[in-house]
């Protein structure tokens, strides 16, 4: 089943934002503009339009240096603690996540491995420890993977030794 934003998500959403969504025909759009007027910027949902030939949500992000999309948002994570949410793609086995503060803050990784959400982060270096842990959060919603295929081992039957017949 896709997954597309529905209006009791958008409650959620401003709730942990602190602001109200403006609903702008197709879309829902939060402006979050805290103190600091360097980190604000605009979140639009689209709970469902074409993407190509396919119909799917989109995220996007507009702050005063960048503009950041995530095509097939296939659920989003709320943190009330940290004050943000995080929505999250996956595609192959492959995570996406688009992480927005309520403090005007973002952060995106992308192309993640999702074997790194659920692992071991101490055995990560640095430079991806932090993916690792930031989408760690959506581990809770990704759908579970399907089993591997077992491996069959094959064994060469025995063949049995042919004895001649005798007459």
């Amino acid at each position: 089943m896709e997954f597309g934003f529905k209006p009791s998500d958008i409650k959620k959403l401003e709730r942990v934002f602190g602001v109200a969504a403006r609903a702008m025909g197709p879309n829902y759009r939060f402006e979050i503009a805290p103190q600091d007027p360097v980190r604000k910027l605009a979140l639009e949902l689209y709970p469902t339009i074409p993407i190509g030939k396919r119909r799917g949500s989109l995220v996007s992000v507009y702050t005063p240096t960048a503009h950041l999309q995530l095509h097939f948002c296939s659920g989003f994570v709320v943190s009330d603690v940290l004050g943000e949410v995080t929505f999250v793609g996956e595609h192959n086995g492959k995570l996406s996540g688009l992480i927005v503060e309520r403090e005007g803050g973002c952060s995106l990784f992308a192309n993640v491995d999702r074997a790194l959400v659920s692992g071991d982060f101490t055995q990560l270096g640095p430079e991806v420890m932090l993916s690792g842990i930031a989408l760690s959060l959506t581990d809770t919603i990704l759908e579970e993977e399907a089993a591997p295929p077992r491996k069959v081992r094959r064994v060469a039957a025995k063949r049995k030794k042919r004895v001649p017949a005798r007459s």
